[in-house]
């Protein structure tokens, strides 16, 4: 009975969470105003909180663990504050962005329960620590009036904590990636890479001569090298792209493009000739069958569980992504496609490029050239992760061992994208000030 039960709910998932994404794009339709998007918004809270009722009434059902219900309770005290930050303290703020960032929490939730409840709630411990340190941020960026100023101090610090993590980091996968302080463990690049946005903000925002364009770019490409150098390609990918579409905005120089695509491609070139373990990557990217008993047995998981999967999933606890090697966070869109289905992987797509589009439609309405070149930064290094995590799982692109942020699971990847988020609604917030002021 529990079976079928288990079966019959995964297209109620499904249809809930398509119904959400459906609003998450009817709620961008230009012309409506703040009165006629408040429909869709409250759609969204019913249709994210029905599901992680339903998704957690199947996970108690399957294993009768009260652990589930507490971490259920603690979920839903953790939305209830997200939402009173967002609708009370800052009233202006986006609630698209709210909202979808809790519909992506959510979803890692409920993977992350089903995988292994400990993990979920070491993740959920993240999420609390992150949303208080992150609380402040749009207050900041509205009364703070010097970020603008610190220029170079986002450089040297993102280049000193690049070059610790290559001299002494953790080697994770044959990448030095984290620094271990007993059993914490961080990954500085995830925070690097605001700052570096900020950086490149910075410089693009005070001039876009040659001279500045230079130093910017010798600086960018300082680090991309050390992050080539520790073998962390899927960083390098997500600064190299973000700096050039940024650049290219500033200037509206398409040649800026070419040599950033051709610095890129010399860069992944040389580190698969001098690397293994990126070698090895592209081996099982081109022919994962091939080295299946190796290199390509990652991959090839992750293949057969979204095919596996179909369009409507196997149900939750009926597939088998524990045979995917680090599915908890590289491969974590393998083991929701398989267990919630295709339709299920494309709607969690399309809202990620949701909140990337409202990334980009923030950044057009900022007035201040500084604050517009830091939301499209931010976007860009958002929308660059997704691409990166979900091309390498469906192996569109050779795998980068990168996040799918907000639901991946991991501390300082989610308590960095919290952060770009709560920039992002800062933005928000001062624009809606500048508009109302003016």
């Amino acid at each position: 009975m529990t079976h079928i039960f288990v079966l019959f709910s995964r297209v109620i998932l499904v249809v809930l969470f398509a119904f959400y994404t459906y609003d998450c794009f009817a709620v961008l339709r230009t012309g409506l105003t703040e009165a006629q998007r408040e429909p869709f918004y409250r759609h969204q809270l019913l249709y994210n909180y029905l599901f992680l009722l339903f998704a957690n009434l199947i996970l108690f059902v399957h294993s009768y663990d009260l652990q589930v219900v507490f971490l259920l309770g603690l979920e839903m005290v953790f939305f209830f504050a997200v939402h009173f930050i967002y609708r009370v303290i800052y009233p202006t703020a986006s609630r698209s962005l709210s909202n979808n960032m809790c519909m992506l929490l959510s979803i890692s939730s409920v993977i992350l329960t089903r995988l292994s409840v400990d993990t979920a709630m070491r993740q959920l411990l993240f999420a609390d620590i992150s949303l208080l340190v992150t609380a402040a941020i749009p207050f900041l960026i509205r009364k703070v009036s010097f970020f603008n100023k610190l220029t170079y101090v986002y450089a040297v610090v993102g280049l000193l904590g690049l070059l610790i993590v290559a001299a002494v980091g953790k080697t994770v996968n044959g990448a030095r990636l984290n620094l271990s302080f007993g059993p914490l463990t961080i990954q500085l690049s995830e925070f690097i890479k605001i700052l570096f946005v900020f950086f490149v903000a910075c410089m693009l925002y005070q001039s876009t001569g040659r001279r500045q364009i230079l130093i910017t770019s010798a600086v960018a490409a300082a680090h991309v090298l050390i992050l080539v150098a520790s073998k962390d390609l899927g960083s390098a990918g997500i600064f190299l792209l973000t700096y050039l579409v940024m650049l290219y905005v500033a200037t509206k120089q398409p040649l800026y493009l070419l040599g950033g695509f051709v610095f890129g491609i010399i860069s992944v070139s040389a580190a698969n000739v001098l690397f293994s373990h990126v070698h090895n990557r592209f081996v099982a990217w081109r022919d994962p069958m091939g080295p299946i008993d190796g290199a390509g047995y990652q991959i090839a998981q992750s293949l057969f569980a979204i095919g596996t999967g179909g369009w409507f999933g196997s149900g939750l606890y009926q597939g088998m992504p524990e045979k995917i090697p680090v599915v908890t966070s590289d491969f974590i869109f393998s083991a929701i496609s398989e267990e919630l289905g295709a339709v299920f992987g494309l709607c969690l797509s399309f809202l990620c490029i949701g909140c990337f589009l409202m990334f980009f439609n923030i950044a057009l309405q900022i007035r201040d050239p500084f604050y517009k070149l830091l939301a499209l930064g931010l976007g860009t290094e958002y929308g660059t992760q997704v691409f990166l995590a979900l091309g390498g799982v469906i192996r569109f692109i050779p795998s980068t061992g990168v996040t799918l942020p907000l639901v991946s699971y991991g501390g300082s990847s989610l308590l960095a994208t919290m952060a770009l988020f709560s920039i992002v609604q800062g933005l928000y917030v001062l624009r809606e000030k500048t508009y109302k002021e003016a």
